[in-house]
C-alpha cells in the first residue's frame, strides 16, 4: 500500500498589473501550475490588498497609473515585518530601474514580454529559496 503525500497548502500569489490582457494571461498560468491568485488592476489596489492580508508571493508591475510598482514596493518594504516575496515585471529595458529594484529587494526581475512557462520557473525558484 502506498502512502500519499500530504496536500501543501496553495501559495497564493497577489498579480498587480494594469494591462487586463496580461493580467488575465498570468492568472490563467497560475492558476494551471496550482496556484491561488489574487489579482489587482493597479498599484493603489495591489497595496490595499497586501495591507489587509498577506500573500506568499507578489508579481507586481513596474509602470501603472495611480501607484507604480516601486511606491507599493517602497511602501511594503517599510510596513512589512516579514518581507514579502516579490517579482518585478516590466516592460522597461533601462538597468538603472532594474538596480533600483534590487535595491528594494525584488527577488527576481522579468523583462516583457515573456513566455509563462519562465514565470512558472521564476516563481518556483522564488518559493524554494
Amino acid at each position: 500500500m502506498t502512502s500519499q503525500p500530504i496536500a501543501e497548502a496553495k501559495t497564493h500569489v497577489l498579480l498587480v498589473d494594469d494591462d487586463p490582457e496580461i493580467l488575465e494571461s498570468m492568472r490563467i498560468a497560475l492558476e494551471a501550475n496550482g496556484y491561488q491568485v489574487t489579482t489587482a488592476r493597479d498599484g493603489s489596489q495591489g497595496l490595499a490588498l497586501a495591507e489587509r492580508q498577506q500573500f506568499d508571493l507578489m508579481i507586481l508591475d513596474m509602470m501603472m497609473p495611480k501607484r507604480s510598482g516601486f511606491l507599493v514596493l517602497e511602501t511594503l518594504r517599510q510596513l512589512e515585518k516579514r518581507p514579502t516575496r516579490i517579482i518585478m515585471v516590466t516592460a522597461n529595458e533601462g538597468n538603472r530601474h532594474r538596480e533600483y529594484a534590487e535595491q528594494l529587494g525584488v527577488d527576481e526581475y522579468l523583462r516583457k514580454p515573456f513566455p509563462m512557462d519562465m514565470l512558472i520557473e521564476s516563481i518556483k525558484r522564488v518559493m524554494s529559496r
